[in-house]
């Protein structure tokens, strides 16, 4: 068990597409995958960089979670994600070990991911986004 490597690291925009241009531009890399995520009401653009990658998180509703926390803090750094092999496994060894869990249970994410996330208040402040590929 344990972390496998940092999956991505999701940078809340108000707007995507001048997201894009702009980190584009700053990597000299090209987002590969622009995805709707309804579940979530975000529309994300996975930019790779390295063996990780940055998710460019745009709001597709005015309430969705990624549209209040830009109306509360700004477009920013919005969370860190890690790949997991067992997603299941490691809430469970994380919940036991005292950290609040936002998903008691995996949920579909982007890119076919089952994903989760722990609560900044017992990780230092930093939200926290578990992400299993689905075999």
């Amino acid at each position: 068990m344990g972390f496998l490597k940092i999956s991505h690291i999701a940078i809340a925009v108000e707007n995507l597409e001048v997201a894009k241009k702009a980190f584009e531009a700053l990597t000299g890399n090209k987002v590969e995958v622009v995805e709707d995520v309804p579940d979530q009401r975000v529309c994300v653009g996975m930019l790779p960089v390295g063996e990780s990658r940055l998710e460019l998180a745009g709001p597709t509703d005015p309430s969705s979670t990624i549209a209040k926390f830009i109306e509360k803090r700004g477009e920013g750094v919005h969370h860190i994600c890690f790949e997991v092999e067992d997603i299941k496994a490691e809430l469970t060894r994380l919940k036991s070990a005292g950290f609040q869990l936002i998903d008691e249970q995996p949920r579909l994410g982007a890119d076919g991911h089952l994903i989760a996330f722990i609560h900044p208040r017992t990780t230092g402040g930093v939200l926290v986004e578990l992400s299993e590929k689905m075999k």
